[in-house]
């Protein structure tokens, strides 16, 4: 649960606010709670304490289906009056009609994902607004929900995709890219707040601009495409005169990636990769409809380390779909191996309902999806130790996310190589120097000297 507090106006009214689920969901939280503080609402930290509550849920797997349907009763029960936005407010029902509403037909309001002009609608319905918009003024930046130092960037909605396993199309809709000008605007704003990683989302970051044929935008007075090289490379320039740092996620391995490698090797964005390849086997991505094939996937991230070393690449994989064999099974593990991916998360197949794949012939047992993801992760946590013991007397940059006491006794960092909340963390130790200090939200170099699991220890310097 992401909380924030919206500083408090004398009998404003209060809303409780539950973010769920990914990065892009957190986004739309932002554009609501900015909302809601641009016009005076308050946030509360408790739902009994609020006037109403706002649950922004998630309906991609089971398990977040379920968390989101809980979050509700749970608000429900302690508060009455809940309105539901985001992606499972979207889902139908099997018999039909709208989940949400047959699972908990009290609920106030039920919007899909990206709805902000609809929450507030029904916010405004029933807990009127407290004063004219322009009386209170927000951040420029708007309000955030991630801490001071870093915040998602959020440059396109929706998916041409259709993977089989993968509902997101039905809730989120097509791929439509934001207006270049809108998202630099917004970064410029964030970097001015303070913000010193800029960790860029969407659905399919490489597809930025497809909808939009690339065509040229304006910012600052200048010409823009409206494209994934052009929006990086000036974005990359931008956190330059900060001192920040551009991290990308969602990236398909497309062949147009390559050209983004020398942009890191210039660093204007750091070389690190989120590419969600979800397996290796060209069988089973076919069954997937996945858009690119294992083969091409393993060559293409050799050429990337060929022309960036340093290049840190993390992914997501699924184990047991359907269909799935042994050999297929063991063909991901090689992959793993061989492709050497540093950071790797994978879940065993779930079946969601709506998504293609659940017709697919010889679903994998559930037992044996879950015994495979075990061994996947097994393997994959052995190459990536292994990759983490080589860092051992490197020097790194650490951008500092925790320091109790200005972090004399140390404290907790990421280096280029970990994202917030998905990978490690660089534990530091007590500085060399006694008049060193360290401070959330700054960089500082430390010596790498010792790997533990998925961490690195480190001394600051």
């Amino acid at each position: 649960m992401n909380e924030i507090v919206i500083p408090p106006s004398a009998g404003a009214p209060k809303v409780g606010f539950v973010s769920l689920g990914c990065p892009k969901a957190l986004t739309d939280s932002e554009l609501i709670l900015t909302q809601l503080s641009a016009e005076g609402y308050q946030t509360a930290k408790t739902f009994a304490g609020a006037d109403l509550v706002i649950v922004n849920t998630c309906g991609f797997i089971d398990d977040a289906v379920r968390e989101s349907l809980d979050t509700i009763g749970e608000a429900l029960a302690e508060n009455g009056k809940v309105i539901v936005t985001g992606c499972l407010g979207a889902r139908e029902a099997e018999g039909g009609g709208n989940l949400v509403r047959n699972m908990h037909p009290s609920v106030l309001a039920v919007t899909g994902p990206h709805a902000t002009f609809e929450v507030m609608e029904a916010v405004h319905l029933h807990l009127p607004k407290p004063h004219d918009p322009f009386v209170d003024l927000v951040p420029a930046q708007g309000i955030k929900l991630t801490p001071r130092h870093y915040a998602y960037l959020k440059i396109s909605e929706g998916c041409n995709h259709r993977c089989t396993f993968c509902i997101i199309p039905s809730m989120r809709g097509d791929l439509v890219s934001r207006p270049i000008g809108d998202v630099l605007t917004e970064a410029r704003k964030l970097f001015e707040a303070g913000v010193k990683e800029l960790l860029v989302v969407s659905q399919d970051t490489s597809a930025y601009g497809v909808d939009m044929q690339y065509r040229v935008g304006f910012w600052d007075g200048k010409p823009v495409k409206t494209r994934m090289f052009d929006l990086v490379r000036a974005l990359g320039e931008l956190a330059k005169g900060f001192g920040a740092w551009v991290r990308l996620h969602y990236v398909y391995p497309y062949p147009h990636v390559d050209d983004i490698i020398p942009l890191m090797v210039d660093g204007l964005c750091l070389p690190y990769l989120d590419v969600p390849l979800q397996h290796s086997h060209p069988d089973v991505l076919r069954r997937m409809k996945r858009p690119a094939s294992g083969e091409k996937n393993l060559e293409r991230i050799a050429r990337w380390r060929e022309m960036c070393p340093e290049i840190v690449v993390r992914s997501t994989f699924i184990a047991g779909f359907p269909g799935e064999t042994e050999s297929e099974f063991q063909h991901l593990l090689d992959f793993v191996q061989e492709a050497q991916i540093d950071r790797a998360g994978c879940f065993a197949y779930s079946p969601v309902q709506g998504a293609a794949a659940n017709g697919l012939a010889n679903p994998v047992p559930a037992e044996l999806r879950e015994e495979r993801r075990a061994r996947f992760m097994a393997v994959a946590e052995r190459v990536s130790s292994e990759k983490l013991r080589q860092r051992i007397g490197a020097t790194m940059q650490v951008l500092v996310d925790s320091a109790p006491g200005l972090g004399k006794k140390g404290g907790v960092g990421r280096s280029y190589a970990d994202a917030p909340e998905i990978d490690g963390l660089v534990r530091l130790l007590p500085p060399e120097k006694i008049s060193k200090t360290l401070k959330v939200g700054e960089f500082t170099k430390a010596r790498v000297v010792a790997a533990e699991g998925h961490d690195l220890l480190a001394v600051p310097f």
